[in-house]
């Protein structure tokens, strides 16, 4: 008797914990159920969301075959040269009377697009852009005659003694970005340099494919890259204000188009790191 007793017992606590678990298993899936409806649902509740509804198509080439230009074969370079403060005068002159001639010279078959010296941002820094037309072959083809050109190697060896330090990349041209064409001045340049976190290129070509429309209005745009070699997942945007009262008046006016904050919502997550250089164009720079 006392046995069946605590079978019995012992079944009834069985079918209860199992009750109870069932109870609790639907409790949970409701409660998901009720997020899923309302937080993954509703864009405002949190940028969180964004890692759930991001989707980067299916893809079988690399994405420097999918984002550039196709019609062209053009590569950019793009070098950054920290300068002493107490030579950044020297150096720009120097700049000023060895680039021109490469530029304007036939038998180096490449263009300087434009040349800086950074007005906020990183200080005492010299940007300069040149652009290959004919892609890596013309690269080299040009680095293997400056080689034997002697006034170049001489503008090379002073300039070092004026350098801190600097850094280069080759660059692609996004398929959706104007093409970076002489220029007008006086204006300002923005670069704004974006360090993207790795697989996420695809993903931030197809959202400023569609937002780029949205920036055309003042003739800001000037051109936008990513980097093949050099920091990998770099991504530059280059702009062009008449002064910062223009660009900040700008920029805002971005925001009254429907449609801009849906690329700044799903791009910001892509992003690891991101810089701004105001500059100021040389006196020989093509773009003023």
């Amino acid at each position: 008797m006392a046995a069946s007793v605590v079978t019995g017992a012992r079944r009834a606590a069985g079918r209860a914990r199992s009750e109870y678990r069932a109870r609790s298993w639907d409790a949970a899936w409701a409660v998901t159920r009720a997020l899923s409806g309302t937080s993954f649902n509703n864009r405002e509740d949190s940028w969180f969301k964004s890692l759930f509804v991001r989707k980067v198509d299916p893809r079988k080439d690399a994405h420097s075959n999918l984002l550039a230009k196709k019609e062209t074969s053009s590569l950019y370079k793009i070098q950054f040269h920290s300068v002493k403060p107490e030579s950044l005068e020297a150096y720009s002159k120097l700049c000023m009377e060895v680039l021109p001639k490469i530029h304007k010279d036939d038998n180096y078959p490449c263009e300087l697009v434009g040349t800086w010296n950074t007005w906020y941002g990183e200080q005492d820094q010299a940007v300069h852009l040149w652009k290959y037309s004919g892609g890596y072959p013309t690269l080299t083809e040009v680095m293997n005659k400056l080689r034997q050109n002697k006034e170049f190697m001489e503008f090379r060896k002073e300039r070092g003694n004026m350098l801190l330090s600097r850094k280069n990349q080759l660059l692609l041209e996004f398929s959706f970005w104007n093409e970076p064409k002489p220029r007008a001045g006086p204006n300002i340049y923005e670069l704004r340099s974006y360090q993207l976190r790795p697989g996420t290129m695809i993903e931030w070509g197809n959202n400023w494919a569609r937002a780029i429309r949205f920036r055309q209005e003042n003739n800001e745009a000037v051109g936008g890259f990513f980097s093949q070699i050099g920091e990998l997942y770099m991504v530059h945007h280059l702009w062009a204000y008449k002064d910062l009262q223009s660009r900040d008046e700008t920029r805002n006016s971005a925001w009254q188009k429907a449609g801009w904050d849906e690329c700044v919502y799903y791009t910001v997550p892509l992003i690891q790191r991101m810089d701004s250089r105001i500059m100021i164009p040389l006196k020989i720079s093509p773009l003023q």
